[in-house]
């Protein structure tokens, strides 16, 4: 489970009555498919006839530039799930980031998600090794647009419990 129970209004949007605005809402939606894009190859590698991931990734950054509506690309989300259902480890798990990150347009939360599972598929690769999950976190870092950076990097602090500690270690 990676939303909280408790929501921060800082990311819901304005029209459902929290503070995010749509341009920080499509950015964290281009970050979390870059997260997820950045470890596609994990589960590619293993099912590389199955192009769901990719296609939920896509259209993450579709839903982001306004070309694809939300609920497909949520469908895109759900699809790209389902590929992972089946497996274990770092295809498993790079497979619900690209999910997540094509949920993100639905709920904004989901943009950790994309993230933490992303962490989840390196360590897997490196045999639970923190130091390659740290290296992904580090680099997912560096990615983050200085108009959402401070806002992710706190609700990474305040999550990061129910996102198997991903962003702490």
């Amino acid at each position: 489970m990676i939303l909280p129970a408790v929501r921060d209004p800082r990311l819901i949007t304005i029209r459902r009555g929290g503070t995010l605005r749509d341009e920080d809402h499509r950015l964290l939606a281009l970050w979390a498919a870059d997260c997820a894009e950045h470890v596609l190859a994990l589960f590619e590698d293993e099912r590389p006839e199955d192009p769901r991931p990719r296609e939920a990734i896509a259209a993450a950054r579709a839903w982001a530039g306004g070309e694809l509506p939300m609920m497909r690309a949520r469908a895109a989300g759900g699809h790209a799930m389902g590929a992972a259902r089946p497996l274990r480890g770092p295809a498993r798990f790079a497979a619900y980031a690209a999910g997540q990150a094509a949920c993100v347009g639905h709920v904004a939360e989901h943009d950790l998600g994309a993230a933490a599972y992303a962490i989840r598929a390196v360590r897997a690769a490196h045999g639970e090794d923190r130091s390659a999950g740290r290296a992904e976190r580090d680099w997912q870092r560096e990615l983050l647009p200085a108009a959402i950076r401070a806002l992710v990097l706190e609700d990474q602090a305040r999550r990061d419990a129910i996102c198997w500690h991903a962003f702490s270690d």
